[in-house]
Parts: C-alpha cells; sequence; structure tokens
C-alpha cells in the first residue's frame, strides 16, 4: 500500500483485539488487491443508547488505481440491536471485499480484452493517398481502418504499398476508429515474425 493504513476510532476504545482484526482483514483485501494505493477505516460509535440497531458504524475508504475510489459502510439497522463491534467490522469488510473483488475481475476482463485486440491487430494496406499523407487499412474480418502518416512506425509512410501487411493498434478518433502505431510486417502471404506460425493473408473479398 503506497499510503500507510490509517484506522480512525471516535468514541470507542481502541483494544488489542479490534486492532488485530482490522489488521487481519486488511491483509486480506491486499490478497485480492496488491495495488491498493490507500485504505482508512473509521470506527465509531454514534449513539449509546440507539433506539434501534447497533451503536456502532464502520466506514471503510479505499483507493485504487487508475482513480478508484470504493466505500464499504456497515450501521446496522433495526433488528440488529447490540451487535458487537468485531460483527460489525466483519460485515464491513465483507462489503469491502465484494467490491474489491469485482473491481479487480473488471480491470483483469479489460486487460485480456485490450491484449487480445493487440495481438490480433493485423491488417493489409488497401488505400494510399501519399500527398494528403494518410490511408485506409483493411483488417483480417474485413474492416476498413483509417490511418494517418504520422500513426506509421519509424517514419516508414513512403515505404507502404498496395498489399503492405501491418501490425497496429486500434484507437477512438474523432470521426471513428483509427489505426496508431503502425508497424510494417511485410507483404501478404508473408510470415508475421520468426517466433510466429501465423501468415498474413488477405481478407475474404479483398482487392
Amino acid at each position: 500500500m503506497k499510503v500507510p493504513l490509517e484506522i480512525t476510532y471516535r468514541d470507542v476504545e481502541k483494544t488489542a483485539a479490534i486492532d488485530a482484526l482490522v489488521h487481519e482483514k486488511v491483509a486480506k483485501l491486499e490478497q485480492v488487491c496488491d495495488y491498493i494505493s490507500s485504505c482508512h477505516i473509521a470506527i465509531e460509535k454514534p449513539h449509546d443508547r440507539p433506539s434501534n440497531g447497533s451503536p456502532y458504524r464502520v466506514r471503510i475508504d479505499m483507493t485504487v488505481p487508475p482513480g478508484h475510489e470504493l466505500v464499504a459502510d456497515s450501521h446496522p439497522g433495526e433488528g440488529t440491536q447490540y451487535d458487537p463491534l468485531d460483527v460489525v467490522i466483519r460485515d464491513a469488510f465483507k462489503a469491502a471485499l465484494r467490491q474489491l473483488k469485482k473491481l479487480t475481475k473488471q480491470q483483469h476482463e479489460s486487460d485480456k480484452a485490450q491484449t487480445h485486440e493487440a495481438q490480433d491487430s493485423i491488417a493489409l494496406v488497401t488505400k494510399l493517398f501519399p500527398e494528403e499523407g494518410y490511408g485506409f487499412l483493411k483488417t483480417l474480418d474485413g474492416q476498413d481502418i483509417y490511418f494517418h502518416q504520422n500513426s506509421v512506425l519509424n517514419d516508414d509512410f513512403e515505404r507502404l504499398e498496395i498489399g503492405t501487411g501491418v501490425h497496429f493498434f486500434l484507437e477512438e478518433g474523432e470521426e471513428g476508429p483509427q489505426a496508431s502505431t503502425v508497424k510494417i510486417v511485410d507483404k501478404p502471404g508473408a510470415s508475421v515474425g520468426k517466433s510466429e506460425q501465423t501468415l498474413i493473408e488477405p481478407p475474404l473479398g479483398w482487392q
């Protein structure tokens, strides 16, 4: 954790048992997500004798890169009167754990999708407009993608020809999808690389 763990006690006596329980639960959160930036835990007793519900309240605030803020709160209401503090703490951490698992799952799925996209971003040059400085690629599934000469690596725009095979990253431009980081691979039917067995073949119906 980049920022040291913060635990605040308000009108609640700090005990070794409660402190140990909190640190144990925080350690479990870090097992799920080892890149939590910060975690602040507030343990308080707003009411000594509430008409209903537990007198305790526990709030957990976490920040997770790149800019996520997660908040878990446990303040048992009617029907749970006199719940001991350790139960309220456990409930708060259960809620925090659910949120953290959901977030990390979404992040992992997003990373996998981006990796898959990068691996599959292979296309052929189908149109070139040298004087205007742009062209179009056709992906292996038949999509036409715009690219600008500034997106071609190593100033290789002038080396491009109709049918040149390229690797690229797909991104959203002002007028729709466009290719960035375009790198020349070879002509249609040539090997992508020594370590890869995939061949770049013209898409179905490609001209």
